[in-house]
């Protein structure tokens, strides 16, 4: 018998998963919450305007139009200020409060920002702690880690120092930062960790399919998932996982790319449709085929109503 999942949360992707990407993969999938984008933060209270930025659905009760919760991620490292900009993200309506301590990009860690954060594990405590203290009891505050920066060597200190400061939820992305995002995922070392920690964990990393996912659970002997780049290469992935649905034929994501093509050119993010289109196309490519064929006919094209001619040709040719 194939291992059951129980919960499933969008990634939070930088530069991808904004609240358009979100309104559509909620629409097609049955999440039981995503995180946004993160807000970043050094030293004040940022203004409402920053965090609606980040997540408009603020204006919708914090819920995409199919209804999915949003929890508001935060980046810093300062505890004070993390804490007083978490209060005002829950005043506004998010669904809790995550913390990324999983960025591996050099300019965020560069500024003590995201994994860099995995070498102190004292300072997780610290914001943790904050956080912690300064909103209600019942709000949910969660964290997303890696292994560790180099090695997993601290893994154990780390998640101490989460569970120590009173966290809700862990999500674990089964790879250091020096791995970046290069496969494999070691899953094991999340097993190893659920069995010691008494708080509901997550797994993240690698999971592009059904199989994945189940040989994630069995290795991780967590039920809950978080999925990222796999969802966007198969937009249905979390009900394909959930539900044994079919993966999304390519005819019927041909209509997914162009209805993502007119809201995008409907947005304020217009100006970047050709790009944005082609990095949701290199996902796309390691599932389909033929996504594969029509970014190598729109990747140097800029005009948009060729582009969107391009999807109907390889839509009608595949």
């Amino acid at each position: 018998m194939k291992p059951q999942v129980k919960k499933i949360i969008l990634a939070p992707m930088e530069g991808v998963a904004d609240e358009l990407m979100r309104q559509l993969l909620t629409s097609l999938n049955d999440y039981d919450f995503c995180i946004t984008e993160f807000v970043r933060i050094v030293d004040a209270l940022l203004p409402k305007h920053v965090f609606q930025r980040v997540c408009p659905e603020l204006n919708n009760g914090c819920r995409t139009k199919s209804g999915t919760p949003l929890r508001m991620q935060l980046l810093g490292q300062e505890p004070v200020w993390m804490a007083e900009n978490a209060v005002r993200a829950i005043e506004m309506g998010s669904h809790g409060i995550d913390i990324n301590f999983g960025c591996p990009a050099k300019a965020v860690n560069k500024s003590k920002g995201g994994a860099v954060l995995l070498n102190e594990p004292e300072k997780i405590y610290q914001i943790i702690s904050s956080i912690r203290s300064a909103i209600d009891s019942d709000d949910t505050l969660s964290a997303k880690i890696r292994l560790g920066f180099t090695d997993a060597s601290k893994l154990d200190e780390i998640v101490s120092a989460v569970t120590s400061a009173n966290a809700n939820q862990l999500t674990i992305h089964a790879r250091t930062k020096q791995d970046g995002y290069r496969p494999p995922a070691y899953w094991h070392f999340i097993a190893e960790i659920k069995d010691k920690y008494d708080i509901e964990i997550f797994a993240n990393g690698e999971i592009w399919n059904r199989e994945d996912a189940h040989n994630c659970i069995a290795q991780s002997k967590t039920h809950n998932l978080m999925i990222g780049r796999g969802a966007l290469a198969m937009p249905n992935l979390a009900n394909v996982i959930r539900s044994n649905e079919t993966p999304m034929p390519w005819l019927e994501l041909s209509s997914l790319l162009k209805r993502y093509s007119d809201l995008e050119l409907q947005g304020d993010k217009s100006y970047y449709f050709s790009s944005r289109l082609k990095q949701w196309l290199r996902y796309l490519k390691l599932q389909y085929p033929q996504a594969n064929t029509l970014f190598n006919a729109i990747k140097i094209l800029k005009n948009k109503e060729e582009i969107l001619q391009q999807i109907d040709i390889v839509a009608s040719t595949q």
